[in-house]
């Protein structure tokens, strides 16, 4: 491999550098250019004589601020002003892009082609000088080559990370300095903690699909290589506001809890040296307007006569699923995961800790849903996973019906995870079948709803509880070891009657 070789010209003493930029002028212009006052060439480019011959006043501003020359590549505009020495507005490049790049700009200038947005609410505008801008607080900032970047996408990215700071007249952090913690590297770091957990059964496979999301929303948000200590209230501000405009705010004050454990992380595992600031901007919603969203979305449970038809029009995988959510409290991924070791069919209880939270449950089974449980499992195809041989529930591939699945993305190095809820989909398809898809939030965990709201009914709450496996912070929970099962019975019984109206 040859070996490259670098333009060099002898340093310039104190007294070049002085003179050279004497004949400078860096006054401020929309166009941010330092104009060279001095001698021009026959071909208008700026000229400084030093150590014995004339040098290219813009190839010096180039070597001055510290960058080498190629001895093939040539420095050229991107301002197309032969006379700027801003190495800012100066690129190396060679005779083709140089020479490509020259007559984009003459058919700008000359109106013969008219580069377009890429679509109509585009942001920037074109500027004749071949780069993505825009003008904010009445001075143009510019976002990169149109020629390099033709979708504007990368100019997009600059400027939604910049924007909250040209909008306020303040000089935009630099990104991935080597300086400070990037938002990859915190969401790298994080995701590798929770992904530990995950490998130890410390934490769901739920919850991870959660965070993984999240990490994804701030990257595409915020950009990688923002620096987390760049991060001021006025960006959480905006942030929240965006996020407002596409979620209900139940969802939003989850999403905001999320994003506040990640940054808490960073000051837990000293990737920052303080805590993230947030201001009042990105506060989650009160409880007020958490009241009034559920009043306006309605109750998310379902009438006897809907699960009657629901349980006549379901396939016996489904159904027996349907009277696990409605005979015990069961969510998605109770389902998913219940092994048929916690399912004792002589006496007719399942004892099964609650997945997200490990409290121990104990439910006592209606015969219907024993009945069933017991096809579904002789229905059951053969699990592609051993670890997955004592489940009561598998998919036609042979799958978990709630998992997490790796995807590799474009970049080899980067694994995506994506949650696949079978159970959601089914059900939705069912619920459309039968017309009852009409009501916003309606879906298989509205069965946990109606079991609480029904269960209600029995005038045992404590024993409601401790069917659902709901955490007890109170004394009593402390004290109380057990619960009897007549008290139990009774509960289920209480929603039994209510579904079928017979004991």
């Amino acid at each position: 491999m040859s070996k490259i070789k670098f333009k060099q010209i002898p340093p310039l003493s104190k007294a070049d550098t002085d003179r050279y930029w004497s004949q400078v002028d860096q006054s401020d212009n929309d166009r941010a250019c330092w104009v060279w006052t001095g001698s021009v060439n026959s071909k208008g480019y700026g000229r400084f004589f030093v150590n014995g011959r004339h040098q290219g006043a813009h190839r010096l501003s180039w070597l001055l601020a510290g960058r080498a020359i190629h001895r093939n590549l040539l420095i050229c505009h991107t301002c197309d002003n032969k006379r700027c020495v801003n190495p800012d507005h100066l690129i190396m490049a060679d005779t083709a892009t140089n020479n490509r790049d020259a007559k984009l700009k003459r058919n700008l200038a000359g109106k013969r082609k008219r580069i377009k947005k890429p679509y109509s609410d585009f942001p920037m505008f074109p500027h004749a000088t071949g780069r993505w801008a825009k003008k904010i607080r009445g001075k143009f900032h510019y976002f990169g080559s149109i020629i390099d970047d033709p979708k504007g996408e990368k100019a997009l990215e600059q400027l939604n990370r910049e924007w909250p700071y040209l909008f306020e007249g303040r000089t935009p952090p630099p990104t991935d300095t080597g300086d400070g913690c990037t938002l990859r590297t915190l969401c790298n770091a994080f995701l590798t903690n929770k992904k530990l957990k995950l490998d130890s059964g410390e934490l769901s496979e739920s919850s991870f699909s959660d965070y993984y999301r999240v990490c994804g929303v701030l990257i595409d948000h915020f950009g990688k290589d923002r620096c987390v200590d760049d991060l001021h209230p006025d960006d959480f501000q905006s942030f929240r506001r965006q996020l407002s405009k596409r979620l209900g705010v139940v969802t939003l004050r989850n999403e905001i809890n999320r994003f506040r454990i990640i940054f808490k992380f960073a000051h837990d595992q000293r990737l920052i040296d303080r805590p993230v600031h947030y201001g009042q901007g990105f506060d989650k919603p009160a409880a007020k307007e958490l009241r009034r969203a559920r009043n306006q979305a309605g109750p998310r449970m379902f009438e006897a006569d809907e699960l009657r038809r629901i349980l006549e029009a379901a396939d016996p995988i489904v159904r027996a699923m349907v009277l696990l959510g409605i005979n015990c409290g069961f969510g998605n991924t109770d389902v998913a995961t219940l092994p048929q070791s916690a399912v004792n069919f002589e006496t007719g209880w399942v004892d099964f800790p609650r997945v997200k939270t490990e409290i121990n449950r104990r439910a006592p089974l209606w015969p219907e849903t024993i009945e069933a449980l017991q096809e579904a499992i002789a229905r059951r195809p053969s699990p592609k996973d051993r670890a997955d041989a004592d489940l009561c529930f598998v998919t036609v591939q042979g799958n978990r019906w709630v998992r997490i699945v790796q995807k590799q993305s474009g970049d080899e190095s980067e694994v995506r995870y994506v949650k696949r809820d079978t159970i959601t989909s089914r059900f939705g398809a069912l619920l459309k079948q039968l017309k009852m898809n009409g009501r916003k939030g309606l879906g298989f965990y509205s069965l946990r709803h109606t079991f609480e709201t029904i269960a209600g009914e029995s005038r045992d709450q404590v024993a409601v509880n401790a069917i659902m496996g709901h955490v007890d912070n109170t004394m009593a929970g402390v004290y109380r070891e057990r619960i009897s099962d007549e008290r139990l019975r009774a509960v289920t019984e209480c929603v039994h009657n209510w579904l079928f109206g017979w004991g």
